[in-house]
């Protein structure tokens, strides 16, 4: 008998991850279908750039109403749905703290309760957020690691997170969450630091200028969104469900990322970067640290780039628009 096709339900497919994740899938042999919010007015540029978007199927889903997710899982029929939907900003949670709670915490417990009722097994991956341990003050946060949110993503990121863990332990489902740290790529959007970055760095190579951020000197674990997407997969191909940090182990400033980017274009960053106060979030963490540990020996699973990575690719993908 020839071997079943897979079938995989991406909620929230348009973004970064869910374009990577979409193109692994496909490679992989699965039947790939994929959620947003509309359909009709989503453009899904991420999935064009990476020439998969006539590959998958498309629906329409409000995560934070349980029907239309519910409807979606029906029609999709899945083996695994990975659930990357709902509000992906940090900042932005500040100025929208409720559509933040809804979209993250609300749509998991959706999903949860979907696949509870679904005529059979069904593999959630969720994905959590490195955001939600708060200050570890330097030490490497691992699995253990208590969470002390300190924005409101990092509030519902943390609340969907003990979803998944309840349902888990409660109902024998198998759902898990990957603790992903910041993961970067050309996909990004400027509305992340990273992207405005390297976006600012090429316009002032161009035509000169200012690039204006808010506090340089926090520090953050930077990997490559392509190689995390594989890490959501393996997840999900284990006996025993269970959660995992998801990171790089080594941790760099933001300075230090800026003065990178500037570097790679042959520019002084100290001559065009100036802080605005506009930019600091009223609580943010300073150092972020991790022990992807576990990962490594469970999943098989390690970083194969670091930050000085993800500038070069990033730059060479943005000279080459």
């Amino acid at each position: 008998m020839p071997k079943k096709q897979k079938k995989a339900l991406i909620m929230g497919i348009s973004g970064q991850d869910g374009a990577y994740l979409s193109k692994l899938l496909l490679d992989k042999g699965y039947q790939v279908f994929g959620t947003s919010r509309d359909v009709q007015m989503s453009s899904f540029a991420n999935l064009r750039q990476l020439e998969v978007l006539d590959r998958v199927t498309l629906y329409s889903v409000a995560v934070n109403d349980f029907r239309s997710v519910l409807q979606a899982i029906i029609r999709s029929d899945p083996d695994e749905i990975y659930n990357l939907a709902g509000q992906s900003s940090v900042g932005l949670s500040f100025e929208q703290p409720m559509e933040t709670f809804e979209s993250i915490s609300v749509g998991v417990i959706n999903l949860l309760e979907a696949i509870r009722f679904f005529e059979r097994p069904v593999r959630l991956y969720n994905a959590g957020s490195s955001e939600c341990f708060g200050n570890t003050q330097g030490v490497p946060a691992n699995e253990e690691t208590p969470y002390r949110p300190r924005s409101p993503y990092a509030v519902a990121k943390s609340a969907a997170f003990w979803e998944v863990a309840n349902y888990r332990e409660a109902y024998g489902l198998y759902a898990c969450s990957g603790i992903l740290f910041n993961h970067e790529s050309p996909l990004r959007p400027e509305r992340f630091v990273t992207q405005k970055i390297v976006a600012a760095a090429c316009r002032i190579a161009q035509e000169g200028g200012e690039l204006s951020l808010g506090n340089i000197d926090v520090q953050r674990d930077w990997g490559w969104a392509p190689e995390y997407v594989e890490a959501m997969w393996l997840m999900l191909q284990q006996d025993t469900p269970d959660d995992y940090v998801i990171a790089t182990g080594q941790t760099f400033s933001l300075e230090n990322f800026v003065r990178m980017v500037f570097e790679r274009l042959d520019l002084d960053w100290t001559r065009h970067v100036r802080t605005n106060p506009e930019f600091i979030r009223p609580t943010d963490i300073m150092i972020s640290r991790a022990d992807p540990t576990k990962a490594a020996r469970e999943l098989g699973w390690r970083a194969k780039f670091s930050m000085p990575d993800v500038v070069r690719m990033m730059v060479e993908a943005r000279v080459k628009v």
